[in-house]
């Protein structure tokens, strides 16, 4: 009697439909991840900046602002990159140990905003409205300040905020 022995086709990869949905979720589960840490991973990464108030003393009214300060350079190149919304009443301060003229941009920053340059004696220097997202053009001071308060864009005008107005936080030291 002859024997005959046949090998069974089969392919090297064999993957069932468990096999398939595993996968996918697998798939889905990193895509999900790594779109939440660019969404919210650099806005998480501001979280830790030292909340706080300041007011600014216009012609009309005294306006209180909640603010983050950018304490550190980490904090500093972070700034407000990324974020989606400036709420009103809100911004982030930017001091400097020493007055000079400083510089800012817009690198990675979805908003536009104004820019305001305080003095060390709390008084505004000077306000870049409307500054264009995205923008890697250096938005200068024109000045020695030893600040800068970044709020929505809009702000200044729609409050009435301009140069000669004083600002008041522990950052400033009014002149004697």
């Amino acid at each position: 009697m002859n024997c005959a022995s046949f090998v069974e086709a089969r392919p090297a990869f064999n993957i069932g439909r468990a096999d398939l949905r595993s996968a996918l979720f697998v798939f889905l589960l990193a895509a999900f991840t790594l779109s939440i840490g660019l969404m919210f991973g650099p806005t998480l990464a501001v979280a830790k900046m030292r909340n706080d108030t300041l007011t600014v003393k216009t012609a009309k009214a005294d306006l209180v602002f909640k603010i983050e300060v950018a304490v550190d350079d980490a904090d500093k190149a972070q700034g407000l990159m990324f974020r989606r919304a400036v709420p009103a009443m809100t911004g982030m301060l930017f001091p400097y140990d020493r007055a000079e003229e400083i510089t800012m941009w817009m690198k990675n920053t979805y908003v536009s905003l104004d820019m305001v340059f305080i003095r060390a004696d709390g008084m505004v220097h000077r306000i870049a409205k409307r500054t264009e997202p995205f923008s890697e053009r250096i938005v200068a001071s024109e000045g020695k300040v030893t600040a800068v308060l970044e709020i929505a864009a809009g702000e200044a005008d729609r409050l009435g905020i301009q140069a000669g107005d004083r600002v008041v936080h522990s950052h400033f030291k009014p002149a004697k």
